[in-house]
């Protein structure tokens, strides 16, 4: 199961009435690439065939099932990355350069 916060469903939202996408489910997409890291994809795209759905926090989710497989676990959050920048985060348990983030 891959998990949204609620800092990432705001800006989910946001993105898709500004882009008149409501409506839409999110497409997470996950690759793993030639070095063993994962590359990560998101957009709002049509159920297509295969396709594996859920809910998080009321946001509709798909991904593919090969994507499935590498997303387990995950979550996604929208983050202050530095002043006056934010951007979504994956936090993935399956990445092996996952490094779990440090409790306050």
């Amino acid at each position: 199961m891959i998990t949204l916060t609620s800092a990432a469903v705001k800006q989910i939202k946001h993105s898709a009435k500004e882009s008149n996408l409501d409506g839409l489910p999110l497409r997470l997409a996950c690759t793993r690439m030639q070095d063993g890291s994962f590359h990560y994809g998101m957009g709002f795209d049509d159920v297509k065939e295969g396709d594996i759905t859920h809910t998080s926090e009321g946001v509709d989710v798909i991904v593919s099932t090969t994507a499935n497989e590498f997303m387990n676990g995950m979550t996604v959050d929208y983050v202050e990355i530095e002043p006056g920048k934010s951007d979504f985060i994956f936090m993935n348990p399956n990445d092996p350069n996952y490094v779990p983030p440090e409790k306050d």
